[in-house]
């Protein structure tokens, strides 16, 4: 692909999911909708995925994003329940979905269907965030629907890889995959654990934020490809790497911060949009190339394909969510028994998204001995149809469905006050830092520079319970410079109050980073406020 095609992709794609945003239509819909139009323009290139790029380049990118924002203290809060739905789940649906391609599609061989299953069945990360966050869902819910997200992810490409060796005739044994399985997800955590204290201390150091968010974008390709290198799952590799510096992220620089938050927002909206894309510009040549079998057969098998898991989905999801409960008296003592609507909710939120694709996308065209990839086309339409299915029908209901349901959602209320304690906690060891530090004569400023830094502080203070000069002869700093220092200690004092007060769990993850991002823009201001008086 050269350059022109690749840019035209990038900007259209962004595009289209621009002006979807202004729309009820979701944005991977019309952008596939669009893609397919496209398709048949006279004159436009034949895009296609390299198999061999797909996943090393778009896979990392998107489960940092994702792991990055999520919460490493409610994801261990909620182990067990991610667990059965990241590496459960997704194994049975594979199988499930696997077997009745099998017994559907007539000459499928085994190991092809269950390229099919392990494609599918992983729920996408990106999508689950963005519903729950739109629709409210409770906060325990949001949490199990982003963790098995992450993990399952790795769980999938695992089970892809071992069926797909077998499917190439690499001479892959059932046993031999059931070791690679293991070997993969033990090396992915080990891989992620080695790196993740050495990135982290590399990304503290380097002083500026340019070069650290440099680092940033590069960070989950270092992660991936090291623990491919070793056989390992780089999935996995980057989902700990990930969420070890997202619980960790208050230790940069403001300015690294809000840097990177808007460069991974950016990567993140691009990579989705010319996945979604793509699609529909490869529906056309996919549907040409079903070969023996009509598009209304193809159609069958794909209501067929959906049909299965949406159920699968239905039959794993209850059991996972109360049988434990049932059978062990510790884990009715340490978890509160969900509602019978949480897990009902769970289950209908399996929408896939663009793994689905990249992985679909990375099916290779011929087998170890040069003889055509069994049914290429008919695994990448029914994995294509099958997304599309679930975000029309599922993510479009699922916000019906929660008002039906009259879910609590997230107490609003509470995670005021909860903020207004946690502020007033903050400011007043940012005071009591402000005043130690006036009371020195290295840091004497002019008195309405003073008054300036209380006044912040009360400021920042009071705003949430609404919503219910010349050189100092000791240092030789300008006030300029002393304001703008201790301006920043008064801010990293109410940082590190907010992290003790998420470490201890009296705020979450989400409520913390509202918080820090508050700090964030606080300081960018007294900065930008110091040079602009100088």
């Amino acid at each position: 692909m050269d350059a022109l095609p690749l840019v035209a992709l990038v900007a259209a794609s962004a595009a289209v999911a621009g002006a979807a945003r202004r729309t009820p239509v979701p944005a991977p819909l019309m952008l596939v909708a669009a893609g397919l139009v496209v398709s048949y323009v006279p004159g436009v290139p034949a895009y296609t995925l390299d198999a061999h790029v797909v996943l090393p380049l778009l896979l990392p990118p998107l489960l940092y994003t994702a792991a990055v924002d999520s919460s490493y203290l409610d994801l261990r809060a909620n182990l067990r329940p991610v667990a059965l739905l990241s590496v459960g789940y997704v194994l049975f649906a594979t199988f499930a979905v696997g077997a009745l391609a099998y017994l559907l599609v007539p000459d499928l061989p085994l190991t092809a269907a269950l390229v099919l299953g392990a494609v599918i069945a992983p729920p996408d990360a990106v999508t689950a965030a963005a519903i729950a966050r739109r629709v409210g869902l409770p906060a325990r819910v949001t949490t199990i629907l982003q963790g098995e997200s992450l993990v399952n992810d790795a769980t999938a490409i695992t089970a892809f890889k071992v069926a797909l060796a077998a499917a190439v005739g690499a001479g892959m044994t059932w046993g031999a995959g059931v070791g690679d399985f293991l070997l993969a997800a033990v090396g992915g955590v080990g891989v992620g654990l080695l790196l993740m204290v050495p990135l982290h201390w590399l990304r503290t150091h380097l002083g500026e934020a340019l070069l650290q968010n440099t680092l940033s974008l590069l960070i989950p390709f270092v992660a991936y490809a090291a623990a491919e290198r070793v056989h390992a799952s780089g999935v996995l590799a980057v989902v700990v790497v990930a969420l070890y510096l997202g619980h960790r992220s208050w230790q940069v620089d403001f300015a690294t911060r809000l840097q990177e938050a808007a460069v991974w927002k950016m990567v993140g909206f691009i990579l989705e949009s010319a996945v979604f894309a793509l699609i529909g510009l490869q529906l056309r040549s996919v549907v040409k190339g079903l070969g023996t079998y009509g598009l209304g057969q193809a159609f069958g098998y794909a209501l067929a394909v959906f049909a299965t898991v949406v159920v699968v989905r239905f039959v794993w999801v209850y059991p996972a969510m109360y049988l434990p409960l049932w059978l062990s008296r510790r884990i009715r003592g340490r978890e509160p028994a969900m509602p019978w609507t949480s897990p009902l909710i769970v289950s209908w939120a399996g929408m896939r998204g663009v793994v689905s694709l990249a992985v679909a996308a990375s099916v290779p065209m011929v087998t170890q001995d040069g003889s055509a990839f069994p049914d290429r086309n008919l695994l990448l339409f029914l994995a294509f149809t099958t997304v599309i299915g679930t975000l029309v029908v599922q993510g479009l209901t699922l916000p019906l469905l929660v008002r039906v349901l009259k879910l609590s959602g997230r107490d609003t209320r509470a995670e005021t006050l909860a903020e207004a304690q946690a502020q007033s906690e903050a400011s007043s060891a940012a005071e009591a830092r402000l005043d130690g530090l006036l009371s020195d004569p290295r840091n004497s400023l002019p008195e309405p520079l003073a008054d300036r830094l209380r006044h912040v502080l009360e400021r920042r203070r009071n705003s949430v319970w609404e919503r219910l000069g010349a050189a100092d002869p000791v240092t030789g700093e300008s006030a300029d410079d002393t304001y703008r220092r201790l301006a920043r200690e008064a801010i990293e004092a109410e940082r590190e109050v907010f992290v003790r007060l998420r470490d201890e769990r009296r705020l979450d993850d989400e409520m913390l980073r509202v918080l820090l991002r508050r700090l964030d823009l606080e300081e960018a201001a007294a900065y930008r406020e110091s040079d602009g008086a100088s």
